[in-house]
């Protein structure tokens, strides 16, 4: 696991040392990705520069060094991830001919470009990456990002200069970065809690789709870069309907754990320490189950705990460690522990990111990093086995209200909207302070604002979209922002699927799942320069999931049915059946306790002035119906805190 950036820019010369220097200072603003190697590659006559930090995994000696120009001298690349069948290609690769110098997929992968080209290369792979290839016979630069999007890859022009990074801090050190802040972005965030890809948080510049690759040279502009797919979630959850697994639930129960076995086997290949998340739900049990079994001696696991019950799941992780019999280690955490984290949030996600459960997935980060250099996780199954408990409950609600014309629910929305702020401003903002609790009847207004959000939605998988959304209009909390398509509003791009959940569960693959979960992870574990490995989002294993009958994956209100029928092999069902908790904290309370303070600084009426960005008067009746009990906006409340820590870290 690395971190890769760099600059092209065809049109203006500079010397040898300046573009040395620059992309060095570049390269070590990703230190943390990558402490163990450091490289840059340029090339002064034609402008292009390619830096590297490397976290070295495989083949710990200096023949994994990057940039590693190709023997043909053809390619140069600077590249981030783990191929996790390098091995097999390195096989067809001697066979062809090819002698290798060392033993790292680095090498595999250049390769296997300069044997088959990029394009066929790029169909072989399995793993997760993010690729800057520079062809010198052709002059041009091709980045690309893994299918899944486990990988980060940002990109775009500044003045004419064009820059990418594994993190913005990279293209923030460039000397020609001069990118403001996009309010389309900004507003995106606020509503989302991650600005959607391919947006990013300033104007010009882009995060690559995952899937997607692009190429420039010295004729490309922002405008006609236009990223193309190698691999389409949408197709394969379409494919998967047309041509679905037509075995019995126990055939199908016995591909998928095979399936599991081959790809938690692959991502336990590693010339350092390994252990793994363990959480105590499902996913990452199955993970830990599978790994256990494989391995002849205690795999090393990881989980935090809460003190407070209603958040706390490690006793269960505890439970399911003792019985695999790994080699457990968990690390109970206070309020003040957690909170003590937050100043270091802005630094560690580079880009506006408001998940709140980012928290403890920095601490659990830091714990695993004490012990090992590569960890596995358990994502992706809820997106994949239908684990959230939302999918019934949403096509649920549209089934009741759905056939209501979609103008009368419009309506409705705007009249709800309407009743909740005028009676906030005629019975919560004149009748109570701060600090006393809004009656129960009042409170009833209060909800009614916040319900509007979902009533005007088009469909089951809109629903889903929806409950998403932190607010319902962006540009009543960001000046100057307009309303823009991304993948939650943009239908089009939605999978053509007949089941509703189908469809909820591919919206939130390449959403949720690609914007938030795996940016939230990467970020924590590489701030340590730890390698996080996810089994679960292998394609293979994704391409039958989404082969199964739902029913095999939901059936009433309980998902994950053949998970659980996999896992019931390895781990008794009594230690795993239980209301899921997720990894969330207690922002409600604490925004109101011990970070008030903190708070009111950030959303200061007169500061939001001065900015320009938000809209002081609607942060500040938010920050105030929270204070009183009057609605509950602790996930919009952290939208805002953490552009606002974002902004002073970043901006100021």
């Amino acid at each position: 696991m690395c971190g890769i950036c760099g600059f092209f820019n065809p049109h203006r010369q500079a010397s040898k040392e300046w573009m040395q220097t620059v992309s060095g200072r570049m390269t070590d603003a990703l230190v943390h990705r990558g402490p163990d190697d450091q490289g840059v590659w340029t090339d002064s006559k034609i402008g292009i520069a390619l830096g590297h930090r490397r976290l070295s995994i495989q083949d710990l000696s200096s023949e994994g060094h990057q940039p590693m120009t190709s023997v043909c001298d053809r390619f140069v690349m600077s590249y981030n991830g783990e191929i996790y069948n390098f091995q097999d290609m390195r096989k067809k690769l001697e066979q062809n001919g090819f002698q290798f110098r060392g033993h790292s997929d680095t090498e595999v992968l250049l390769a296997s470009i300069t044997e088959w080209g990029l394009e066929k290369t790029l169909k072989q792979l399995i793993g997760m990456f993010a690729i800057a290839l520079w062809d010198k016979e052709q002059e041009s630069l091709t980045l690309v990002r893994d299918p899944v999007g486990k990988k980060p890859l940002y990109y775009g022009w500044c003045r004419d200069t064009f820059l990418f990074g594994s993190e913005l801090k990279a293209l923030r050190a460039h000397a020609e970065f001069d990118a403001p802040i996009d309010p389309d972005a900004l507003g995106l965030f606020i509503k989302y809690s991650w600005v959607p890809s391919p947006f990013c948080i300033y104007q010009g510049l882009r995060k690559l789709p995952p899937g997607h690759l692009i190429t420039i040279d010295s004729k490309s502009q922002l405008e006609n870069v236009i990223p193309r797919s190698f691999w389409s979630a949408q197709e394969i959850a379409e494919q998967g309907e047309r041509t679905p697994f037509t075995g019995s639930l126990e055939e199908a129960s016995a591909e998928l754990e095979k399936l599991l076995q081959t790809t938690v086997r692959s991502r336990m290949i590693a010339d350092v320490s390994l252990g793994a998340l363990l959480s105590g739900g499902f996913d990452s049990s199955m993970v830990v189950a599978m790994m256990q079994s494989m391995s002849p001696r205690p795999i090393k696991t990881f989980s935090i705990g809460f003190w407070e019950s209603q958040y706390n799941e490690a006793q269960h992780a505890m439970d399911i460690a003792r019985h695999l019999g790994t080699d457990h280690t968990e690390l109970y955490i206070s309020p003040k522990d957690a909170q003590g984290i937050i100043p270091e949030i802005p630094k560690i996600y580079d880009e506006p990111f408001a998940d709140s459960s980012q928290i403890p997935t920095v601490l659990l980060s830091k714990l695993a990093r004490q012990d090992v250099q590569v960890a596995l996780s358990g994502d992706g199954g809820d997106e994949l086995f239908a684990g959230y408990t939302k999918y019934p409950e949403c096509l649920k609600r549209w089934e009741t209200w759905g056939n209501r014309p979609l103008w009368a629910r419009k309506r409705m929305a705007d009249v709800m909207t309407s009743i909740g702020r005028t009676s906030w401003s005629l019975l919560g903002s004149s009748s109570n302070s701060p600090t006393e609790e809004i009656p129960q009847w009042q409170k009833f207004f209060g909800r009614m604002e916040k319900k509007s959000r979902w009533i005007s939605a088009t469909s089951a998988v809109d629903l889903v979209a929806l409950r998403h959304a932190r607010c319902r209009q962006i540009q009543d909390y960001v000046l100057h922002a307009e309303e823009t398509n991304c993948l939650l509003t943009n239908s089009t791009h939605w999978a053509t699927v007949s089941n509703p959940i189908q469809g909820m569960m591919h919206l939130d693959f390449v959403t949720f799942l690609a914007d938030d979960i795996l940016v939230k992870v990467d970020r924590a574990s590489m701030s340590v320069s730890l390698e996080v490995r996810c089994p679960l989002l292998d394609t293979r294993l994704i391409e039958f999931a989404w082969s199964l009958p739902l029913s095999m994956r939901l059936q009433g209100d309980k998902g994950k049915i053949i998970l659980r029928k996999v896992l019931e092999r390895y781990v008794p069902p009594e230690l795993t059946e239980r209301p899921k908790k997720g990894f969330a904290v207690p922002v409600s309370e604490w925004i109101k306790g011990p970070l008030r303070e903190w708070a009111e600084h950030l959303l200061d009426k007169t500061r939001l002035r001065d900015q320009g960005l938000l809209e002081p008067e609607s942060v500040d009746r938010v920050w105030q119906q929270h204070l009183s009990g009057w609605q509950d906006h602790d996930t919009l409340l952290w939208s805002l805190l953490m552009f606002q820590a974002w902004h002073e870290e970043t901006v100021q």
